[in-house]
């Protein structure tokens, strides 16, 4: 009996000095691209809240799977308790797998790091009995390029097409993007992924039509477009049937890219290149209309400058007509109508231009020209406008302003000399002394009776520091105001005047209402101003120009417009301090 309980101790002493164990174990520690990686966290304790690492640099297409052993050899017992994965590298380089942590007996263990190295991918021996081939041979990654020697700004179109044959794909997903540099790109949108029949390398294939992209060099030489690169899940045919003679399947994960394509970007050719060409490549149609040619003195005219046609709308400027001084011309407004389908840009780039005349009288246009190069004939085009002849009927005429101002010159050369003295008037050399004058009894005294001033006007600002509200209404309506002179000095820049409009009417609201910003609700304004019996009318219109400012931003509009919100608001702020209470 005693040397049984001699055993029993020894036995729970060894397993008590028994030490844990934890590690992870890779399958190998430099793989390919398109190889597998297999890790294994083995303990020799039955550890829990096992923590996995983060795998920077894979991806997990398996795991983790939990296996757990023991066994009992010559009375000793042994545990063995594994969580396995297996990982595919994203990208070449040189990774760490961080440590995996486990805890036992209220003990936190940890795992070494690992650092493993990817290289490019490998060539692996061939079975002919491994379903890998089948997966090698039946999925391919393409890139068509439409034009690899394209000109300067002509289009390029790029369709990425996946092609596979007597396998099963899912879940793609986008390993690395391409890259468009020194290109101007437009994604085209697909909708929804369809497979099709095509034939590839002399083969029936189904094929998908991945992505489609746009592309216009912006210079010349030789541009390289980055890879697509895709990880795709593929199922497999093995050589292993099931039960009922069904082939069985297996899934693997496959890595497929499209390959760098290079473009031999030619550039323009100088000879006959106008001196007003700005860029434009492809074929275009040019035109300049008024919207009216006979006008009063005071009405206003549009002055459209368009070009339509198919090619790189989007990057050129259009030309600027030359008017008279006669006719006041506001900066453009430039609208666009175009398309890009997958044969390049097309549609219709505008210019619109007011124009005011200032007097009466005949006025032209001079002829505009646009110079574009032609793809199809590798020449340069120009394109003319005609002459447009513009009619005031009435108004001032330019002699009367002439005459107007000649006189205006007269009436100020004689203002300049109107100061001179015709006659001199002399003072006496002796003076009286400065001691005991007027003056320095008066400078005298001064600082006495300065005293009784300084003491009032101590005792009113402590009582303007301490009316804290009276302060903030003040503060708020000069705020009002130096935005409202801000609004007015930006009128020429559309964003930056409705910004300061925006802000002069909000800060005219805290220095009458005693508000604050987050209480500007439109009810709450509404409620308030009409309480302090100001005209629904005029309240109508304060709550319509605020919200008419952030939409006014971003909206198309003419500086005749611009002026017109900003005497409203200095309307709208007159009638509301006259009629708040």
């Amino acid at each position: 009996m005693k040397k049984y309980i001699a055993a029993i101790v020894l036995l729970v002493c060894s397993t008590l000095s028994a030490q844990v164990q934890f590690e992870a174990r890779v399958s190998k520690t430099t793989l390919g691209l398109n190889e597998r990686l297999r890790i294994d966290f083995m303990m020799n304790v039955d550890g829990d809240n096992f923590v996995q690492p983060s795998f920077d640099g894979f991806r997990i297409i398996a795991g983790p799977s939990q296996q757990v052993s023991q066994s009992w050899v010559n009375g000793r017992s042994s545990f063995e308790k594994a969580y396995s994965y297996f990982l595919v590298p994203n990208q070449k380089g040189t990774f760490v797998i961080k440590s995996a942590a486990i805890e036992y007996n209220g003990q936190i263990y940890k795992t070494a790091p690992i650092k493993i190295t990817v290289t490019a991918a490998t060539e692996q021996p061939r079975d002919p009995n491994d379903p890998q081939i089948s997966g090698d041979e039946n999925l391919y990654l393409v890139a068509d390029v439409s034009k690899t020697n394209p000109y300067l700004n002509e289009p390029v179109t790029v369709v990425y097409k996946l092609y596979f044959a007597n396998i099963g794909i899912t879940n793609l997903g986008e390993t690395s993007k391409p890259k468009y540099n020194d290109f101007w790109s437009q994604n085209i949108e697909i909708k929804q992924l369809v497979a099709e029949e095509g034939i590839f390398k002399g083969q029936n294939f189904r094929y998908i039509v991945l992505k489609k992209v746009v592309l216009y060099p912006q210079k010349s030489g030789r541009l390289k477009i980055e890879p697509l690169s895709l990880s795709v899940d593929v199922q497999l045919p093995t050589n292993r049937r099931d039960m009922f003679g069904r082939m069985l399947l297996t899934e693997t994960t496959k890595r497929v890219s499209a390959g760098a394509k290079t473009i031999n970007v030619k550039p323009l050719p100088e000879a006959g290149k106008p001196d007003d060409f700005t860029g434009a490549v492809g074929n275009f149609d040019f035109k300049v209309t008024p919207s009216k040619t006979n006008l009063k003195h005071g009405e206003s005219l549009d002055l459209v400058v368009s070009v339509t046609g198919k090619g790189n709308l989007k990057l050129f400027s259009l030309p600027k007509p030359v008017v008279p001084n006669a006719l006041e011309m506001y900066d453009a407004v430039h609208s666009e109508d175009i398309s890009t389908p997958l044969t390049g840009m097309a549609g219709k780039s505008v210019d619109s231009y007011a124009i005011i005349p200032q007097y009466k009288g005949n006025y032209p246009v001079k002829p505009m020209q646009f110079s574009y190069f032609d793809l199809s004939s590798g020449t340069y085009k120009t394109l003319r406008s005609p002459e447009i002849m513009i009619h005031v009927l009435d108004g001032p005429s330019p002699v009367d302003s002439t005459a107007t101002r000649g006189n205006k010159n007269k009436i100020a050369a004689v203002e300049e000399f109107k100061n001179i003295k015709s006659k001199t008037n002399f003072i006496p050399i002796n003076k009286k002394d400065f001691l005991g004058s007027n003056t320095f009894m008066g400078l005298l005294l001064l600082p006495f009776l300065l005293i009784p001033l300084i003491v009032l006007f101590k005792k009113k600002k402590e009582a303007m520091d301490g009316d804290v509200t009276g302060n903030r209404v003040r503060m708020n309506s000069k705020l009002a105001k130096k935005y409202l002179s801000e609004a007015k000095k930006q009128i020429n820049n559309k964003e930056l005047f409705y910004i300061a409009l925006e802000k002069a009417m909000h800060n005219f609201l805290k220095a009458k209402l005693n508000i604050e910003t987050s209480e500007m609700s439109k009810d709450n304004i509404q409620e308030l101003l009409l309480s302090r019996n100001a005209n629904p009318e005029t309240v109508t219109d304060f709550i319509a120009l605020t919200e008419n400012c952030e939409i006014a931003r971003y909206a198309p509009s003419s500086s005749v417009t611009i002026q017109q919100d900003f005497d409203k608001a200095v309307v709208i702020i007159s009638d509301l301090e006259k009629q708040i209470s």
